[in-house]
C-alpha cells in the first residue's frame, strides 16, 4: 500500500515532462513597429500606446520597424537622434496648434517581411502640427499616411509599410536583424505575451497536479 503514493508521484512527473516537452517553443522575437518617447533627447520605450499618448508642444516621438526580442526589454531603437529642434526648426509655432517631432525608422532589409523592402534606408523625420488635444497617433497620421491597424488597435503599418503582417512571432530572428538594445517598459504598439509558458500549458499542468493529488490522497486513504 505504501508504494502507491510513490507510483502516483512518478506518474505525475512523467505527465509534467510530457506537457513541457509538447509545448511550443517561445518566440525568439517579433516583427513590428515599436513606439519611443524622445523626452530629454534620448529614446525610451513608450509607457503607453500612440492612440492614448497626448504629447505636449515640443515632444519628439520615434517609431522603429524591426525584428526584436521581447518588446519590454530588448526592442531596437530608432537610428536617428531624438532632437525636436532638428526636426521642427523650420515649422514656426502657431496659435491653437502644437508641434510634435516624428522620427520614422523603417529598419533594415533583413527585417522586412518576405517580398518587401523598407521604403527608404535612412530614418525619415517630419514635424506634425496638430490640435492641442491630438494624440500621438493623430500626429503620426498627419505626416505618415496611410496607417494600418489590426482589430486590437495594434499599429501594423506606417506609410504603407509593411503591406501585410502585424507583430508576428519569429522563431529564429533572421541573420542581420537589428541588434536589440535595452529599453524601459511596454507599449500598446508592441506585441505582448512573450517570456513565459503558455496559458494552455499552465492549465494542463494544474489539471495534472489536481488529478495526481487526488490519486495520492485516495491511495493513502485506502492504505490506512
Amino acid at each position: 500500500m505504501r508504494r502507491r503514493p510513490r507510483t502516483a508521484a512518478a506518474v505525475l512527473l512523467g505527465l509534467l515532462l510530457t506537457l513541457i516537452a509538447a509545448s511550443p517553443a517561445l518566440a525568439a522575437g517579433y516583427r513590428y513597429w515599436s513606439f519611443w518617447d524622445g523626452a530629454g533627447g534620448t529614446w525610451a520605450y513608450a509607457t503607453q500606446g500612440p492612440s492614448t499618448a497626448r504629447p505636449a508642444d515640443g515632444t519628439v516621438y520615434g517609431f522603429r520597424f524591426s525584428v526584436s526580442k521581447d518588446a519590454a526589454a530588448e526592442a531596437a531603437r530608432p537610428r536617428a537622434a531624438a532632437d525636436f529642434e532638428a526636426v521642427c526648426a523650420g515649422t514656426p509655432a502657431a496659435d491653437g496648434k502644437k508641434r510634435v517631432a516624428v522620427v520614422l525608422d523603417f529598419g533594415v532589409p533583413e527585417d522586412a517581411p518576405g517580398g518587401e523592402r523598407p521604403p527608404q534606408d535612412a530614418p525619415r523625420t517630419a514635424c506634425a502640427q496638430v490640435a492641442p488635444e491630438a494624440t500621438a497617433a493623430e500626429a503620426l497620421a498627419s505626416v505618415a499616411k496611410p496607417l494600418r491597424y489590426n482589430g486590437a488597435a495594434l499599429l501594423c503599418g506606417i506609410s504603407g509599410y509593411p503591406r501585410t503582417g502585424c507583430g508576428e512571432p519569429i522563431a529564429d530572428p533572421e541573420p542581420g536583424a537589428a541588434a536589440p538594445s535595452a529599453s524601459a517598459s511596454g507599449s500598446a504598439s508592441a506585441p505582448a505575451g512573450s517570456g513565459g509558458p503558455s496559458a494552455g500549458l499552465v492549465a494542463g499542468i494544474a489539471a495534472v497536479v489536481a488529478v495526481a493529488a487526488a490519486g495520492v490522497w485516495q491511495s493513502r486513504r485506502r492504505g490506512r
